[in-house]
C-alpha cells in the first residue's frame, strides 16, 4: 500500500545494492519498487564504483514509470577522489558520459600511482581510521589494483553535467557511522574546498544519520561544517538494503568479504538495522532539526533529469570500399557468395529468400553488423581458423550465402522472421564457434580492427548458486569447516533452495535448530545475488563512437582483454548489439 507522507516530499540520493558486489543486500529491482511503494519522488542507485546494476534498476523503474506518481530513477557512482569518497548523479547525458569516463579511467589506470598526489587531499583529515573495509572505504583503497583509483584532477576533467555530494559522517572519520571524535570540523571544511571550486552549486553535503544515539549532536555538527563550507546540506539514507529484514544478509556479506564470521567482525558492523528505506514521515522526524534538508533531496534529484533510455547506440560503421554503400557492399557479398554456393544457378525459393532478407536488414539498418560478422568469419578463414556460425542465425539464407552457417536453405525450410522481426525489433545475435585454442587471435583481430576505445568483451554476471551460497552463509554464520564441507557435498547440482533442509538432516544437521533455521533463510536470500563481475566467453559489443560513453570499460582479468560492465540482458535491454 502506497504511503500518505503527511504531504512530505523526499527522494533518496544515496543508496547502494547488490551490484556493490558483496556490499548492499538488495537488488537494484527491490530498491525502487519499495522506493515507489513509500512514495518517494525519486531514487539514486549510487553503487560503489560501478554502473553494473543500473540496467536492472532502469528496468525496474520502466516498469513502474506508466504509473500515476511513480518514482524516478536517478543515475549515479559513489567513487573514492584522492582518498575521499563522494557520491555523483548524473544530472543530463553529458553528466552521464562524464561518469561512465571516469569510472573507465579509474579502472584502466595499471600504473604505480603516486602516493602523496593520491593522499594530498585525505592527509589534510587527521584521525583516520586506517581502513574501514566494512563501510567499503578506506584512505588506501587506490592501492587495490582491482578497485577505481581516480584523482582530483581526473574528477576536474570529467565535472561537467556532474553533481556530487561529500558524505560528511565518512569524511569526519565516523567508522561505521558511530560517533567518535574523528576528524577536526576545520580539516573537513578546508577539504571541501577544492571540491567546491571545480563543482561550484553543483556540490552539496550529504546529512546521514543513523537513529545511533547522538543523532542530534552530529546533525548539529554536520550542518555547521556544511554552512562552513558554503554548500547546501542534504538529507540522505546511505542505504544498503531495501527492508530492515536483510540486515543478518547484509552481516554475512560483511563478513565473507572480510574473511571471518559474523561474531568475529562484530565490533566492525553496523550497530542496527537503521540502513533500509524509510518510511517518509519517519525520513521527515529524523532530519527535523535541518531545516530543507529533506525538501533539498527533491530539489538534487530534479536536476538529475537522465534517463538510459536517451542512450543511443550506434553499431560502427563496415568497412567498405570506396564509393558503395554499406547495403551495396552486403548485397554485393551475398550474391557473390550465393554463386559460389549454387554454382549450377541460384534455385528460385533461395532467391527469393535472399531479397527478402536484405530488404528487412536495410529497413532495420543492420548491414553493418552482418558485415562485421562476415569480416570475422572471412578473418578466421584466411588464418585457417575452424569456425562455423550456429544458433538463430541458421534461419537466414544470407548467413548461409556469406559462409556465417552451414544451413542449406534450399534443402531446409527457413524462417527469417525467428533472427530478425520487424515488430519485435530485437537486435540480432550471431553466435559462432572458433576453435577454442585460437580463440583469442580472433578477438585480438576485433581490439585491433575497432581499437581498444570502440571494443570490449561482455560481462557475465556471476552469481551465487545454492551450494556456493551454502558454503558462504554456512562460514559466517560459524559453522565448522568439516559441517561447511558436508552440507555442501550433500547437494546436488539441480537442488532448490527449498530441499535444503532435507540436505541438512542428510548430512547429520537437525533442520529445527536455530543456526540451521538462520542457515536456510539467508541463503534462500543469498542465492542469485551477483558475486562478481567475470567475462563472457567471446561475446563482443563494437560501437561507432568510444565505447566508454555507454558503458564504463575495465581490465579483464586477462592480459589483453578488456571489458564492460553488462552482461548480454543489460545489453538486450538497452538495444546494444553484441557479437
Amino acid at each position: 500500500m502506497r504511503a500518505s507522507g503527511r504531504g512530505v516530499r523526499y527522494a533518496e540520493l544515496h543508496c547502494i545494492s547488490n551490484f556493490s558486489f558483496l556490499e548492499g543486500a538488495s537488488h537494484p529491482e527491490e530498491l525502487v519498487q519499495r522506493a515507489a511503494a513509500l512514495g518517494y519522488s525519486a531514487i539514486a542507485i549510487t553503487d560503489r564504483s560501478t554502473l553494473a546494476g543500473i540496467v536492472r534498476a532502469h528496468g525496474a523503474w520502466k516498469s513502474l514509470a506508466d504509473r500515476a506518481g511513480a518514482v524516478r530513477l536517478v543515475v549515479g557512482a559513489e567513487v573514492v577522489i584522492d582518498g575521499l569518497p563522494l557520491v555523483l548523479w548524473a544530472a543530463n547525458k553529458a553528466g552521464y558520459s562524464n561518469l561512465s569516463r571516469l569510472l573507465t579511467a579509474g579502472f584502466m589506470r595499471r600504473e604505480s600511482a603516486d602516493v602523496a598526489r593520491h593522499e594530498r587531499l585525505a592527509g589534510m583529515l587527521s584521525g583516520v581510521p586506517s581502513e574501514d573495509p566494512v563501510e567499503g572505504w578506506h584512505a588506501g583503497s587506490w592501492q587495490d589494483a582491482r578497485t577505481c583509483r581516480l584523482s582530483f584532477d581526473d574528477l576536474a576533467s570529467h565535472a561537467a553535467g556532474l553533481l556530487a555530494g561529500v558524505p560528511l559522517a565518512a569524511w569526519c572519520g565516523e567508522a561505521s557511522c558511530r560517533s567518535v571524535n574523528g576528524r577536526d570540523d576545520r580539516a573537513v571544511t578546508g577539504a571541501v574546498g577544492p571540491f567546491r571550486e571545480i563543482l561550484g552549486d553543483a556540490l552539496y553535503a550529504l546529512a546521514e544519520v543513523a537513529l545511533e544515539g547522538d543523532d542530534e549532536a552530529r546533525l548539529a555538527r554536520f550542518g555547521g561544517i556544511a554552512r562552513a563550507a558554503r554548500v547546501p546540506i542534504v538529507a540522505a539514507g546511505d542505504v544498503r538494503y531495501h527492508v530492515r529484514s536483510r540486515m543478518p544478509l547484509f552481516d554475512v556479506l560483511a563478513a565473507t568479504r572480510r574473511g571471518g564470521t559474523v561474531e568475529q567482525v562484530r565490533g566492525d558492523l553496523l550497530a542496527n538495522g537503521e540502513r533500509h528505506l524509510h518510511e517518509l514521515e519517519k525520513i521527515a522526524e529524523r532530519f527535523a532539526s535541518l531545516p530543507g534538508a529533506v525538501e533539498r533531496s527533491v530539489e538534487v534529484a530534479d536536476r538529475c533529469t537522465f534517463s538510459l533510455d536517451e542512450l543511443r547506440y550506434e553499431y560502427p560503421e563496415s568497412i567498405v570500399p570506396e564509393g558503395r554503400s554499406p547495403a551495396e557492399y552486403l548485397a554485393e557479398m551475398v550474391w557473390k557468395g550465393a554463386r559460389k554456393r549454387y554454382p549450377e544457378g541460384v534455385p528460385g525459393k533461395v532467391r527469393s529468400l535472399v531479397e527478402h532478407e536484405l530488404s528487412l536488414v536495410e529497413e532495420l539498418s543492420y548491414e553493418a553488423y552482418f558485415l562485421t560478422v562476415f569480416d570475422i568469419v572471412r578473418f578466421a578463414r584466411r588464418r585457417g581458423i575452424l569456425c562455423q556460425g550456429r544458433g538463430s542465425a541458421a534461419n537466414s539464407a544470407i548467413c548461409y550465402c556469406l559462409g556465417i552457417t552451414s544451413v542449406d536453405p534450399a534443402r531446409m525450410d527457413v524462417l527469417f522472421e525467428r533472427f530478425i522481426s520487424r515488430e519485435r525489433r530485437e537486435a540480432p545475435d550471431i553466435d559462432i564457434d572458433f576453435e577454442h585454442e585460437r580463440r583469442e587471435e580472433v578477438l585480438q583481430y576485433l581490439y585491433d580492427t575497432y581499437g581498444r576505445e570502440r571494443a570490449a568483451m561482455t560481462a557475465e554476471v556471476i552469481s551465487y548458486r545454492l551450494r556456493s551460497a551454502v558454503r558462504d552463509v554456512a562460514k559466517a554464520l560459524g559453522f565448522s569447516l568439516d559441517r561447511v564441507g558436508r552440507i555442501a557435498d550433500s547437494l546436488d547440482v539441480g537442488d532448490r533452495v527449498e530441499q535444503l533442509p532435507a540436505r541438512l538432516a542428510e548430512a547429520g544437521l537437525d533442520p529445527s535448530d536455530a543456526d540451521c533455521g538462520r542457515l536456510v533463510a539467508i541463503v534462500g536470500e543469498l542465492v542469485g545475488f551477483p558475486r562478481h563481475l567475470g567475462q563472457h566467453v567471446g561475446g563482443m559489443v563494437m560501437t561507432r563512437g568510444d565505447l566508454c560513453d555507454l558503458v564504463p570499460i575495465r581490465p579483464a582479468a586477462m592480459e589483453g582483454r578488456t571489458i564492460i560492465e553488462w552482461n548480454k540482458d543489460d545489453l538486450d535491454e538497452l538495444g546494444i548489439l553484441k557479437v
